[in-house]
């Protein structure tokens, strides 16, 4: 997938400005395809060049206009386009799990911090889905019946929970691992 798609997406759920795009990704579709700033204002420029995007001044008080970008008809083509393709599975690249194997080679309880703290990213990434899930999807500020577009963000943001909750029992199951493997803290010397 490319950026552009990404932004695409974004773009017919709400059009917006460059600076609340960023704000989307940073808050829900920067969990599933990360990018910078400069990077979507780069690519916005392009987009509305090549006439994926259309773009329109928004007069603000006390502020410049701003402009807000929304999705042409090229662009929507192109979407079209691209979901009709097949993409291949995704493999897995971990750093992590390269580095608990070669703990074998080390101390495997050097580890422990690394994968604590991973652990607590995990954790906190699945606490703000979680809490995104309640706001958005299943507490009483909910919309009921959830449209199709709430439907399909709502899959993806299970899928999200599912993998968070994954990975926190598998660096439960790591740490288990390296305790055991570090054996009992030394004791102290008796006097």
């Amino acid at each position: 997938m490319a950026l552009d798609h990404a932004i695409l997406v974004s773009l017919l759920e709400k059009p917006g400005s460059g600076y609340e795009l960023a704000r989307r990704f940073e808050r829900s579709i920067g969990y599933f395809w990360t990018a910078t700033h400069q990077q979507i204002y780069r690519v916005l420029k392009r987009m509305e060049t090549e006439g994926l995007l259309v773009v329109r001044d928004v007069p603000q008080q006390g502020r410049p206009d701003k402009k807000e970008y929304s999705v042409a008809g090229p662009g929507r083509t192109a979407l079209s386009r691209w979901l009709h393709e097949p993409i291949e599975p995704e493999s897995l690249r971990h750093d992590l799990a390269v580095k608990i194997r070669g703990a074998a080679f080390d101390d495997p309880a050097a580890l422990v911090r690394e994968v604590e703290r991973h652990r607590q990213v995990h954790g906190d990434r699945l606490a703000h889905y979680l809490a995104g899930e309640r706001r958005d999807f299943t507490g009483p500020e909910a919309p009921a019946p959830l449209d199709a577009g709430q439907e399909l963000q709502h899959v993806v943001l299970r899928g999200g929970i599912a993998y968070e909750r994954m990975t926190i029992a598998w660096l439960d199951d790591v740490l288990a691992t390296l305790h055991r493997l570090a054996g009992p803290p030394p004791s102290a010397p008796t006097a």
